[in-house]
């Protein structure tokens, strides 16, 4: 959020303060930029790198971010950010040129490889990835937030604006996602690598444009965000999640637009960089307050630069994926930036770097080409790109130039990254740089590989193999082996079940282990459909729900003989579920263990445990599920012998 000292509004006098304030940083920077405060004739870059932490055992999410910062006192470049699980690390500004991105990969490593050695001592690992592919929805509760007045501020605030009684996802790639959520920490399953160019304000509106316009093939093609709670869904689940995550509309029977807080804009942008803040502000409602003493008008009419505390705190809360941002040079000077939010996590800071050199060359190559480049596109083809390029990632085809159809891989190879080494070249950055970089974008391209499309592979192939727990934990922990070594993803292997030699299912949840593709019947059902059903299946126990999906029954194989047995010829009116079936059937929470899912079947001799929230359906359990477990534990015991 970058703003640390935030409070919710109160009462209606703070919130007209506060307003009354961020009017006059937005006349402020009107004067500023009518007045050429800003500085120019430079070019800087930087980033700021998001990771999760994980147990270093179980590979499970670490809620111990606060922990490891008390060990980290004395490393200034990181911070905390929404949840427990994740931190954050600022890069050092530097000049776009000579050798800005092999210094600013070796800052970034250096920095992980520090982090890396205080979370040893407390049995956690990084990972940068997109989404955490173990990461699960009971993990997202509010417990996880992270202990800071501007986080419990941000939730509380977005929560009163919530129209409907839940926030809802709904994504649909090989799987599908269809879930409610109380709270919006959704958020937090995204990571990013986020990137900021310094935009001369004379230059900002037809750079913000190509940075649009460049937004859906550069994220096509960095990709790495593919798996939700084990579902596969789309190549940069990010881009969806994190809109819906804090999405507060709901459905109406009418067709009037409201625009989420995470959009990717509505059109191009026109005059300047003011007419960003001022939709912003026109749309979106002041959620938070920043403790405001400086007015800005006063600060300049003393011929000072204010640091616009009001529009930055009112813009932390608009999500755009290319945002604006304001900040002052160690010259003391006023400077605009784009920052660039698209780009996920990982998979390694060699691939990170990578995207970056083709973004900012890129952009570079075609703001010097392109002073307009709303003549040679439509917005509503690079609102498309962009859309395409969350689902499908690098298997997208795109609308480009001139109406013309083109696949990522060609879109790169062909126009994209020849612009990108021209545009760096202009800048005077080192050819070992460039080819370094973006040699790395060639052989992804070539290879048609990167990390979404290596997770889906590697995740669909492991679940084939075990259960989906298991998978994404072996998944997880390849990842991260990969990212130790800094191999670029497109030379990754694929992981096999033996290259995690301990795997620990013993606290694993119901929720993440259960069936919830689960065939049910109702009471009033004839018992030869729900004998038919089984053998059709292969079967043994069929749970009963009433039309509202609360569960009222359990009929199993043993009812379903034993009644045949009693009755072989079926005489006069036909029998129903509701004769035969176990009417108050054991039942576990989703939110339980395994182990104490398989003491309680133990325990009363049964083989099926459905799994209820309340009295609704939401999944299954059997005895076979338990054996999947023991057979692969017994496997791991003799490959670790």
């Amino acid at each position: 959020m970058g703003e640390q000292k935030v409070s919710l509004l109160t009462d209606q006098a703070q919130m007209h303060r506060f307003v009354r304030f961020l009017l006059d940083d937005v006349q402020s920077l009107q004067y500023m930029i009518e007045n050429d405060w800003f500085e120019t004739g430079i070019t800087r870059i930087g980033a700021e790198q998001e990771m999760c932490l994980v147990d270093a055992k179980t590979f499970k999410p670490a809620p111990i971010a606060m922990e490891a910062l008390e060990t980290m006192k004395n490393y200034p470049w990181v911070e905390t950010e929404l949840a427990r699980f994740n931190l954050e690390t600022n890069m050092m500004p530097r000049e776009l040129k000579g050798k800005c991105f092999s210094e600013m990969e070796k800052e970034n490593l250096g920095n992980l490889n520090k982090i890396r050695k205080k979370l040893d001592k407390l049995e956690a690992k990084l990972i940068l990835t997109g989404i955490l592919p173990t990461l699960r929805k009971p993990h997202l509760e509010m417990h996880n937030l992270t202990p800071k007045k501007r986080y419990y501020a941000l939730m509380e605030a977005i929560n009163s604006q919530l129209i409907g009684k839940a926030y809802e996802l709904r994504l649909t790639g090989i799987d599908e996602l269809l879930v409610q959520h109380k709270s919006p920490l959704l958020e937090a399953c995204n990571t990013s690598f986020q990137v900021h160019l310094q935009i001369t304000p004379d230059d900002f509106v037809h750079m913000y444009n190509i940075a649009q316009a460049l937004a859906g093939p550069t994220m096509a093609i960095a990709a790495n965000s593919p798996i939700v709670f084990g579902r596969r869904l789309w190549h940069e689940s990010r881009i969806a999640l994190f809109q819906q995550s804090l999405d507060t509309r709901t459905t109406h029977d009418h067709m009037r637009e409201r625009y989420p807080r995470v959009s990717f804009g509505s059109d191009w942008l026109k005059g300047s960089v003011l007419n960003i803040h001022r939709e912003d502000i026109a749309r979106f409602r002041v959620l938070i307050s920043s403790d405001v003493e400086e007015k800005a008008s006063a600060m300049i009419a003393a011929n000072k630069v204010p640091k616009l505390r009001a529009l930055q705190v009112h813009n932390s809360t608009v999500y755009r994926w290319n945002r604006p941002c304001f900040g002052i040079s160690p010259n003391g000077k006023p400077h605009l930036r784009i920052e660039n939010r698209v780009l996920p996590s990982g998979p390694t800071v060699i691939d990170e770097m990578a995207n970056t050199a083709l973004w900012i060359g890129a952009m570079t190559a075609y703001g010097q080409k392109y002073k307009d480049i709303s003549k040679h596109m439509s917005f509503d083809d690079v609102r498309d790109n962009f859309g395409k390029a969350a689902r499908f990632g690098i298997d997208s085809n795109f609308t480009w130039f001139k109406d013309k159809k083109i696949s990522t891989c060609e879109l790169i190879k062909k126009e994209i990254l020849p612009m990108a080494r021209e545009g760096l070249a202009s800048k005077k950055v080192n050819k070992a740089d460039i080819s370094r970089y973006l040699d790395v974008i060639e052989e992804r391209a070539e290879r048609h590989m990167n990390g979404a499309r290596w997770q889906l592979r590697a995740y669909s192939k492991l679940i084939k193999e075990t259960n989906p727990d298991e998978a994404a934990t072996v998944l997880t922990a390849a990842i991260i082996q990969n990212q130790e070594q800094e191999l670029p993803v497109h030379t990754w292997k694929m992981p096999e079940l033996s290259d995690l030699k301990e795997y620990r299912p013993s606290k694993v949840t119901v929720e993440e282990f259960m069936v919830t593709d689960v065939f049910t019947v109702q009471k009033d059902d004839i018992i030869e459909l729900v004998a038919e059903m089984m053998d059709w299946r292969g079967i043994r126990y069929t749970p009963v729900e009433d039309v509202k999906g609360n569960l009222i029954g359990l009929v199993t194989s043993r009812l379903i003989l034993r009644h045949l047995i009693q009755n072989p010829k079926l005489k006069g009116e036909a029998k129903l579920v509701n004769d035969i079936m176990i009417k108050n059937p054991k039942t576990i929470s989703m939110k339980s263990t395994i182990i104490e899912a398989m003491e309680i079947m133990r325990k009363n001799k049964i083989g099926c445990l459905p799994v209820v929230k309340g009295k609704e359906l939401i999944g299954i359990i059997t005895e076979m599920d338990f054996l999947r477990i023991s057979g692969r534990l017994i496997e791991r015991l003799e490959e670790n012998k």
